[in-house]
C-alpha cells in the first residue's frame, strides 16, 4: 500500500498543503467524469446497448487520461488514486447489498453448481490459454479470465489488488469484457429461437455465461421479463461467488510465489469478506428498503469513480502494446462460455431434472 506513503512524504508546513489539492481536485476530476458516465448511461440510446455508468465511465476516463489529465496529473494524482484502489474497494464492498441469500435459495443448487462450473473452468482456461497459447502474462490472463468467469468489470477491478495487475492491464481486460460482453447481447436473444430452452433455463444459461449484470439484463428483456428476473438472480450468485474466489485466489498466489509469501503471509482481501457481511445484512432484511435503495446509488457512483478513474490511469500507448492476444484470449473464453457453458447447462439441469 505505497499510497499511504505519499500522503506522509508531503511537506509537514500547513502553508504547503499540495496534498490535500492533489486529493480534492483528483476526487473532484474522477467524480465529474462518473458524473457524465451515470448521466449518458441514462439515455436510451445507452440503454438499448446495454452500456452500464461503469463502462461509460472508463472510455471517458480514457478519452480524458489521454488527451487533458497529463497536463494536470500533478496536482490531482492522489485524488485518482484514492478513487482507483480505497473508492474501489469500498464499491464492492456496498455490491452486496443487491444481493440476498434469498435469492440464491429461489434458483436452487442447479443454478449454483453451473455457477461454480462455469467460474472455475473458464478461469482455468484463460489462465492457461494465456500464458501458452498467447504468451500473455500471468497477470493479464488472469484479469481477463475474472473478468470474463465471474461479472466483468466489477470481477477485474476487485481482482487487480489481489494479483497487483498495472492500471492498463486492468484496462485491456475491462475492455476486452466490453466487446464480449456486448456482442453475447445481441447474441444471445436472436439464438433463443433455436435454442430449445425454456425461457427460465435461458435465463439461467445468460445469467451462467454473460459478463456484465448491465448485459445480463439486456440479453435477458430481449426474451421476456421472465427470462431477466432468473439471469439476474443466477448472474448476482456468479457476483457473490466473487468473494470466496478472490480468497482462494490471494491463497493460491501467496503459496505459488513462495519467498514473497513468507513475509507477506496470504493477503486476505478484506473487501472481499465485508462484500459477502453486507449481502448478509441485505438478506435479513434488516435496513429499510430507502436506504438500501441509496447503498445501490451510492456503490454506482463510488465503482464509476473508480473506473473513471482506472481509465485516466490507462495510457493507449499501453494498449496498443498489448496488442491483438488479449482479444483473441478473450475470444476464446467468449466461445468457451456460449457453447460450453450452454452444454454445461444442458448437462446440470438434466441432472437435477
Amino acid at each position: 500500500m505505497h499510497h499511504s506513503a505519499t500522503h506522509s512524504d508531503q511537506p509537514s508546513n500547513r502553508f504547503a498543503p499540495l496534498g490535500q489539492g492533489q486529493w480534492w481536485l483528483g476526487i473532484a476530476l474522477v467524480a465529474l467524469l462518473a458524473a457524465s458516465g451515470m448521466g449518458l448511461a441514462e439515455l436510451p440510446q445507452a440503454r438499448s446497448l446495454g452500456l452500464s455508468a461503469l463502462t461509460i465511465a472508463i472510455v471517458i476516463g480514457i478519452l480524458v487520461g489521454n488527451t487533458l489529465f497529463p497536463r494536470i496529473a500533478h496536482h490531482s494524482a492522489l485524488g485518482v488514486d484514492f478513487a482507483k484502489n480505497q473508492l474501489l474497494r469500498a464499491g464492492i464492498i456496498l455490491y452486496g447489498f443487491r444481493i440476498t441469500f434469498q435469492q440464491i435459495g429461489d434458483i436452487g443448487w442447479s443454478g449454483v453448481l453451473i455457477d461454480m462450473l462455469i467460474i472455475g473452468l473458464t478461469f482455468t482456461l484463460a489462465l492457461q490459454l494465456g500464458t501458452r497459447l498467447f504468451k500473455l502474462d500471468k497477470q493479464t490472463s488472469m484479469l481477463i479470465g475474472a473478468g470474463s468467469a465471474i461479472c466483468g468489470a466489477a470481477a477485474v477491478m476487485a481482482a487487480e489488488p489481489v494479483i497487483k495487475g498495472q492500471a492498463h492491464k486492468a484496462s485491456v481486460a475491462v475492455a476486452t469484457v466490453v466487446v464480449f460482453g456486448t456482442l453475447a447481447m445481441f447474441l444471445y436473444p436472436l439464438a433463443y429461437p433455436y435454442l430449445g430452452l425454456s425461457e427460465a433455463h435461458y435465463g439461467i444459461f445468460a445469467g451462467s455465461t454473460i459478463h456484465e449484470v448491465a448485459q445480463v439484463v439486456a440479453a435477458g428483456k430481449g426474451v421476456s421479463d421472465e427470462a431477466a428476473a432468473t439471469a439476474v438472480i443466477v448472474k448476482m450468485m456468479r457476483v457473490m461467488m466473487l468473494a470466496p474466489f478472490l480468497l482462494l485466489l490471494s491463497a493460491w498466489l501467496g503459496r505459488s510465489q513462495g519467498s514473497d509469501a513468507q513475509q507477506g503471509g496470504v493477503t486476505i482481501p478484506w473487501f472481499a469478506v465485508f462484500f459477502i457481511v453486507a449481502s448478509g445484512i441485505n438478506s435479513l432484511d434488516l435496513l429499510p428498503p430507502a436506504l438500501v435503495d441509496a447503498l445501490i446509488q451510492l456503490d454506482t457512483v463510488l465503482l464509476a469513480m473508480a473506473m473513471a478513474a482506472l481509465g485516466l490511469r490507462t495510457h493507449l500507448g499501453a494498449l496498443r502494446q498489448a496488442g491483438i492476444k488479449p482479444l483473441l484470449l478473450a475470444a476464446c473464453l467468449f466461445l468457451f462460455l456460449t457453447v460450453g457453458g450452454f452444454f454445461i447447462n444442458k448437462l446440470v439441469l438434466m441432472l437435477f431434472a
